[in-house]
């Protein structure tokens, strides 16, 4: 795999030289490959969303660099808004943005900005809602018409209508239910293997982004403390705990299991990996 976004000496800091100057990220390298999903874990104010929104030039580095396709996104700073169509942002709460009359429209709104029209524009729109699990019923309704889960899956459509090379989503499953979280994931899961991009989760739901994501960025106060494979990361719960994370319940359970003797491996991370090593040993047992 080729890479697509390489973050170099990459920095933050909010009111520099001033006396209320913060270190939001500090000294952050890393290199992400075209396809990789990628989570994003850390504690609030350990430097999560500002290093996201430095990915698409929505803030730019006090220091460093975020090259895409191996050019720094501030080479030319007058074009940085071509750079935001191809690295797309959807923040939390993204329905407080929706604004147009209908939910067509809505979803249009960045794909028209990007130049599309006609058939190309209608084409992007319904196979975005399609994605994103917008029922095309709600196409002609007013966003304001929906319930929460729709909303949030309409402003994600209107994101990925601009086809986006990659895609960053900053909690966009916070405030749902567990039943709107777990429909979200899978249409985020789905988007990403039938359009094959790089796909990047912001989440403090340990259990989400063990379930998706192919490696994992931790931070801690404004630091990257790793970047591995998401097997990796989780295996290290002694250095989550000292920053405060946690690994997935389930991993609890399962290694709470291998003390007491039973014979199951390391590095279970999800209820249906746990089913499948766990079945066989109580139909063994009579179970």
């Amino acid at each position: 795999m080729s890479c697509i976004l390489e973050l170099k000496n990459l920095g933050f800091t909010y009111g520099k030289d001033t006396p209320f100057e913060k270190r939001a990220v500090n000294n952050v390298n890393l290199k992400i490959n075209k396809g990789e999903f990628i989570g994003i874990i850390g504690h609030t104010g350990s430097g999560k969303s500002t290093l996201v929104q430095m990915l698409n030039g929505l803030i730019r580095p006090t220091d460093g660099q975020v090259l895409l396709d191996g050019r720094n996104i501030w080479e030319e700073p007058k074009k940085i808004r071509n750079v935001r169509f191809r690295v797309g942002m959807v923040f939390q709460y993204p329905e407080y943005q929706l604004f147009e009359e209908t939910v067509y429209r809505d979803i249009a709104f960045g794909a028209v900005n990007k130049g599309l029209t006609g058939d190309e524009l209608d084409k992007a729109v319904r196979k975005a809602a399609e994605f994103a699990g917008v029922k095309e019923s709600h196409l002609e309704k007013s966003p304001f018409d929906l319930s929460g889960g729709e909303k949030r899956r309409a402003a994600i459509a209107g994101v990925i209508a601009m086809d986006p090379d990659v895609l960053v989503l900053d909690e966009p499953t916070a405030g749902l239910d567990p039943m709107g979280r777990e429909i979200l994931l899978s249409q985020i899961v789905n988007y990403h293997k039938m359009r094959g991009n790089t796909v990047i989760l912001v989440s403090h739901t340990m259990e989400d982004i063990a379930r998706v994501a192919d490696k994992i960025i931790v931070m801690n106060k404004s630091e990257l403390v790793a970047f591995e494979e998401t097997k990796s990361v989780f295996a290290r719960g002694d250095m989550l705990s000292k920053i405060g994370l946690q690994v997935p319940q389930i991993t609890n359970i399962m290694q709470d299991l291998k003390q007491k003797g039973f014979d199951v491996p390391d590095g279970v991370l999800t209820v249906d990996e746990a089913l499948s090593v766990l079945t066989p040993m109580l139909k063994k047992e009579g179970a």
